[in-house]
């Protein structure tokens, strides 16, 4: 029994000090990988340290590729629409985060879309979603997308059985459509098992950082986690279409996960490396009648720190 708790107790901890590492991967330019990801807790064994070294190094080698993707886009005037979808606390924002995390937001922006107010309730169910589809030079992440339909909507009942039937009756015509005017599609399910949600549930109820992520919502759809299943099965299914496939990102380990999600995004676009004309820095300008009025103090941040 000791030994289960130990485990699950570390679990835990690896599942609270991913988190943070968000803080540490921004803070990375400055310092070298060794000094951030140094951690002599007796519950971070050396190989787990490691394991992070590697996985930081993966990590900011791709966020460089996904840079040298984005300069394409932009001169090719590539359109591209990218969905993940899968439970709460898959990792759906985490691999999010860290596509966006180097890229410019002008050019690579998330869409996550809120419940339909009572206006959107009535508009053709598509609606909401296309107003936030790319022009050219442009790439849009869904988190979470119109397959709330086929989700959430369905095991929740906040749609009938008549609106979930037209639902994957459309969907196909909406995405060939999309593809054929010039917008590529990429659809992923982030996959987890029963135990890994139950344990990064626990990390969220733990951790006062990420509680907010807690809803009364995720708490019941831990509860219907078979009827989740089942709607997932039916939606992959009968929404797996050649113009625009379904991919299952494997993600019971978060790190993994997120560096094959990067990896197989880079591999769906014939990207190559823009050239850039050499930047030189002008001299500044200066006049000697110039002067530089003083910031009155009571407009100037406390330096509290």
């Amino acid at each position: 029994m000791k030994s289960n708790n130990e485990a699950l107790m570390r679990r835990i901890y690896n599942d609270l000090l991913d988190g943070y590492d968000e803080e540490f991967e921004m803070e990375i330019e400055d310092r070298t990988v060794g000094e951030l990801t140094e951690d002599r807790t007796t519950l971070q064994k050396a190989e787990d340290r490691e394991d992070r070294r590697h996985y930081f190094r993966e990590l900011f080698r791709l966020q460089g590729e996904l840079v040298k993707l984005q300069d394409w886009v932009v001169n090719t005037g590539h359109k591209v629409v990218i969905l993940f979808e899968g439970r709460d606390a898959a990792g759906k924002g985490g691999v999010i985060k860290r596509i966006t995390q180097r890229l410019n937001p002008r050019v690579c922006r998330v869409a996550a879309l809120p419940a339909p107010n009572d206006r959107e309730r009535t508009q053709w169910y598509f609606q909401r979603y296309a107003a936030h589809l790319p022009a050219a030079g442009e790439i849009v992440l869904f988190d979470r997308s119109w397959y709330n339909r086929a989700g959430v909507e369905r095991v929740m009942g906040f749609c009938t059985d008549e609106q979930y039937e037209e639902f994957f009756r459309t969907v196909p015509e909406f995405e060939k459509m999309l593809v054929r005017s010039g917008i590529q599609l990429i659809k992923y399910w982030f996959s987890i098992s029963d135990e890994e949600q139950h344990i990064r549930f626990l990390g969220r109820i733990h951790d006062p950082l990420k509680q907010w992520k807690l809803s009364p919502m995720d708490l019941e759809s831990r509860r219907r986690w078979e009827e989740y299943t089942k709607a997932k099965e039916v939606m992959l299914e009968r929404t797996h279409i050649p113009e625009a496939p379904w991919w299952v990102v494997q993600a019971v380990d978060k790190k993994k996960g997120r560096l094959n999600c990067i990896h197989h995004l880079l591999q769906q676009m014939p990207y190559q490396e823009v050239g850039r004309p050499a930047i030189v820095l002008p001299e500044r300008e200066r006049n000697e009648n110039y002067r530089r009025n003083p910031v009155p103090n009571e407009i100037v941040v406390p330096e509290v720190y």
